[in-house]
């Protein structure tokens, strides 16, 4: 299975904030969106970072004041970004290795979506459960 193909199956689009929110508004966002991650888009509306749960607690424990930083000033900048034509398992390695939940997918510049490792992981129960359905159909045939 592909991210093209996860992305089929997902509703709406990701949950994105200007640079010049701030933590406090992005935070707001992300509960009322019922999100984990929110990204902040360039003009274009490619991916320029991302902010997560994560950030938000390393935030609250450094003691910054969230409601006067913004999302620019703290938001992850270097952002992996997957292609539509990467596979499941190779976007499932990729998330683990590096330690992240969240990942843009974006074609030629254009943000396709963003999956994250619960996507994937229902991806790939969703896939096993069909693999065990057609052995137990080979097997009764």
């Amino acid at each position: 299975m592909k991210i093209k193909d996860l992305l089929a199956t997902k509703t709406g689009r990701p949950v994105t904030v200007a640079p010049t929110a701030t933590i406090a508004e992005a935070v707001r966002t992300m509960h009322g969106n019922r999100v984990g991650a929110v990204l902040i888009p360039d003009a274009t509306g490619c991916p320029l970072g991302i902010f997560t749960e994560r950030d938000v607690v390393r935030l609250y424990a450094e003691g910054d004041d969230l409601t006067q930083v913004t999302v620019e000033q703290r938001m992850t900048c270097s952002v992996v970004l997957g292609k539509p034509d990467d596979s499941i398992d190779s976007v499932m390695s990729l998330m683990t290795e590096r330690r992240f939940r969240h990942l843009p997918v974006v074609d030629g510049g254009t943000l396709l979506g963003l999956v994250s490792i619960g996507d994937v992981v229902k991806a790939k129960l969703d896939e096993a459960a069909k693999e065990a359905e057609t052995l137990r159909e080979y097997i009764h045939s």
